[in-house]
């Protein structure tokens, strides 16, 4: 054979490895179709690992976009097969090459990505926020960013914002690090102290009660839209997506998803957010074991119940108010004899009442009370009564709102407090805005503690890793 006959046959079949190898690392193109998707079963998304966006659990993968993508997916039939991109520009390079059909990772609808990407209907809007460290001198507008130290994610958003602002004859600059989100970054400034980044309101919002030091200096922007970003070799998906969001945004769906995921972040009090962080470490480890017995002999998990006991007692067992409720779960009196309690002061009768009479009144709600919504609805009756809860469902349906979901008859509960309204239904008059505070408050509690319960875990790893090997045997203490 001659050589460069072998040449071009070795030439070619490294090439035929070669992209093999690519396929390996980088996954294989997924153009298809609507029509392909839903024959293999499959639909491949793209994402970023990130508070409330994407975070593995043992139950499964968890977070906002999550949800959102899952439900769109049942809407198809098919199952979702989620690949995490490391940072932005990885998520974006690796749709444009058609390695998913997909991508969901918070993408704010830029001019920039409009223009090299194909883009889904927009389903939330939010605000990019410059965020710095509480303690220091916070700049008041963008003309203050001159000289300024500034991280930002590379590739994201909030790049493009600035770039647009120096155009407009700003002196800024900003050191660009790649990440899957701002959290690093936010994390970075809040144990730092020093420099700001940006980032967007709802991870703000988030970030604040892992770290409350964390503070908004002023909005960068106005609303601005999340959106998918779509494979457009992928027949009939963009299609299928605009139908499935408008009937999303018609139905509530989106409402309750938001509502689930960031509803109970709007308001922030630095106080009470750092005073319940120290109180983790001061008061709930003795009740751990009590909420953690408690979760598991009546379905709920221990976190919530800890939570809403905060919220009741700030974990004060003797805690009493002025209505006659006591103890770490400030039960009444015949609440307390309705679940066979007899001392309301002693820390295990009152967890395990609390989560009896909770249990009970979860039990009681209507069937047509789903998902996260019939455990709001729980605690807002455990705080005003059950029948004062039905009130407000009656005052939604009469508005046309859904008395199933917690977003609708949230907003009817402070009626109740108005005589035109508690005067036609059955229970009257009721402190309504208090369920809704309750409820608020209780779901952040819930969050803060998930990211104190996950920093210590990385603490205890850390320090696991750094405990000296131990030496090894000789022959003297060698066993047997």
């Amino acid at each position: 054979m001659r050589n460069d006959t072998i040449f071009y046959l070795i030439a070619a079949l490294a090439f035929i490895l070669g992209i093999a190898f690519m396929a390996v690392l980088g996954g294989q193109r997924i153009p298809g179709s609507l029509a392909q998707i839903k024959d293999e079963n499959r639909l491949v998304v793209l994402t970023l690992e990130g508070p409330a966006l994407y975070e593995g659990t043992e139950d499964g993968p968890e977070g906002y976009e999550v949800d959102l993508v899952t439900a769109f997916a049942d809407s198809l039939g098919v199952e979702v097969e989620f690949r995490i991109a490391e940072d932005l520009d990885s998520l974006v390079s690796q749709l444009k090459a058609g390695r998913a059909h997909i991508a969901a990772g918070n993408l704010t609808a830029t001019e920039t990505r409009q223009a090299e990407l194909t883009l889904g209907p927009a389903y939330k809007n939010v605000t990019e926020q410059l965020v710095c460290h509480r303690e220091r001198r916070l700049p008041k507008d963008v003309e203050a960013l001159a000289g300024e130290p500034l991280i930002l994610v590379a590739g994201s958003s909030y790049e493009e914002t600035l770039s647009s602002l120096q155009n407009e004859q700003f002196s800024i600059s900003w050191d660009a690090q790649p990440a899957a989100t701002a959290m690093p970054l936010l994390t970075q400034i809040a144990d730092t102290g020093t420099g700001c980044t940006v980032a967007d309101s709802h991870l703000v919002a988030y970030a604040r009660r892992r770290h409350p030091e964390l503070s908004v200096a002023f909005d960068l922007t106005e609303d601005q839209p999340l959106s998918w970003a779509v494979n457009p070799r992928t027949a009939g998906l963009s299609d299928a997506l605009d139908a499935w969001f408008a009937e999303a945004h018609e139905s509530g769906l989106l409402r309750q998803l938001d509502e689930h995921w960031f509803g109970h972040l709007d308001d922030f009090d630095y106080v009470d957010v750092a005073s319940f962080r120290r109180r983790v470490d001061s008061r709930l480890t003795e009740y751990r074991p009590l909420f953690e017995a408690a979760g598991e002999t009546h379905g709920f998990d221990w976190r919530l119940l800890a939570a809403q006991s905060y919220q009741e007692s700030h974990w004060y067992p003797e805690a009493r108010s002025s209505t006659g409720v006591r103890g770490l779960m400030m039960l009444t009196l015949p609440t307390a004899r309705e679940v066979g309690i007899e001392d309301r002061l002693d820390p295990v009768q009152s967890i395990e009442g609390g989560a009896i009479y909770l249990r009970r009144i979860y039990d009681r709600l209507p069937e047509s009370i789903e998902g996260p919504d019939r455990l709001w609805f729980a605690l807002a009756a455990y705080n005003v009564g059950f029948g004062h809860l039905e009130d407000a469902r009656v005052l939604a349906d009469r508005e046309g709102l859904d008395p199933n979901m917690w977003a609708d008859v949230s907003d009817m509960l402070p009626r109740l407090t108005r005589s035109q309204y508690y005067r036609t239904v059955r229970f009257g008059y009721a402190r309504g805005y208090e369920p809704v505070h309750y409820v608020r408050k209780v779901r952040e509690y819930e969050t803060i503690l998930d990211g104190v319960l996950a920093e210590q875990a990385i603490l205890i790893e850390a320090e696991v890793s750094e405990l000296p090997l131990p030496a090894p045997l000789d022959g003297r203490d060698a066993p047997g």
